[in-house]
């Protein structure tokens, strides 16, 4: 594509090889019946340069770090943030970098998220839709929301295979419909939780259009009138929703963003290509998505393709 560089994605992977090669050492080789896609920081600028990608905000995909060894999620989360920060340091302005947390440890995850933010400088943290048999918004994650709505903290949220996604016999691999509905899980549970209330300073981001969010918020608002969990929602479900942002990575296709705009204001959506674990050529796709959704005017796209994040992230900001 021969437009100037402006977007920024907000969803775009690093696979280091040393992370691989950790995973494999313990038995690990895919992610949830995907391959792992070969990747270099070259790889990432040949995609952006090819798309008008400015600058690509990376993070650290499923299955993340925690493989039932604290210590293990420990080392490797402190790994993948010094090569995200090694990243951002020899590539000024290309690349910024959400820091891996290594929960579910909570203490050691406010000991890495303090030396991701303050030491490595990094831009947020990225955080996994569900960690074991806990999803975002379990209480025992609460100390870690208390640091992160303190700070104001970008805090994208990755889905991953979630529990029990094992026990169907099914062929096809799991990211293509448990990712989705993992993402729903998270964001049902933040709201009614009340985590979403307690910690209003928190700017968090849901993958992929919100999963199955924009399709079955109306279902999600009955929690309204459920005196079990409707003291924890005291501005009504859909505002909890409307103040979340959102992807388009996999998203922007004439199904799903239709749906996703009935639900969120345009300035709540963000570019996003899931590269590389996405194919090289639905990244253009997605634009062509953008370009042709009826839903949005030049200055909607703009907001969407840069300028929303560039609020998030306002040290990309400049054109």
């Amino acid at each position: 594509m021969s437009d100037i560089p402006h977007r920024i994605d907000i969803h775009h992977h690093i696979v280091p090889r040393e992370y691989v090669k950790a995973l494999a050492k313990i038995g690990v080789h895919t992610p949830g019946r995907f391959p792992f896609p070969d990747w270099s920081p070259e790889t990432s600028l040949e995609l952006m340069d090819q798309n008008g990608i400015a600058t690509a905000i990376t993070s650290l995909s499923a299955p993340g770090v925690y493989f039932g060894d604290d210590a293990f999620a420990r080392d490797l989360a402190r790994r993948c943030n010094e090569f995200s920060a090694n990243l951002v340091n020899d590539y000024p302005g290309s690349f910024g970098a959400l820091a891996v947390l290594p929960l579910p440890d909570v203490d050691e995850a406010l000991r890495e998220l303090e030396y991701a933010l303050d030491t490595l400088e990094l831009d947020g943290v990225v955080l996994l839709t569900s960690i074991g048999n806990k999803y975002l918004g379990d209480p025992a994650f609460e100390p870690l929301f208390e640091e992160l709505d303190r700070r104001k903290a970008v805090v994208y949220t990755h889905p991953n295979i979630p529990p029990g996604s094992d026990v169907p016999e099914l062929i096809f691999p799991a990211p293509l419909i448990e990712f989705v509905f993992d993402t729903t899980r998270a964001a049902t549970n933040l709201v009614l939780s009340g985590t979403l209330e307690r910690h209003r300073n928190i700017h968090l981001v849901l993958s992929h259009a919100g999963g199955a969010v924009p399709y079955v918020a109306g279902r999600i608002a009955l929690a309204d009138e459920n005196p079990l969990v409707s003291g924890n929602i005291p501005r009504g479900t859909i505002a909890y929703l409307k103040s979340l942002y959102y992807d388009t990575a996999l998203s922007a296709t004439e199904y799903a963003l239709p749906c996703l705009r009935q639900l969120a204001d345009p300035g709540h959506i963000l570019f996003g290509s899931d590269f590389p674990f996405a194919p090289r050529h639905l990244t253009a796709e997605t634009i062509r998505g953008l370009e042709k959704h009826g839903g949005f005017d030049a200055a909607a796209r703009r907001a969407v393709e840069r300028d929303n994040a560039a609020r998030l992230f306002p040290r990309f900001s400049k054109d």
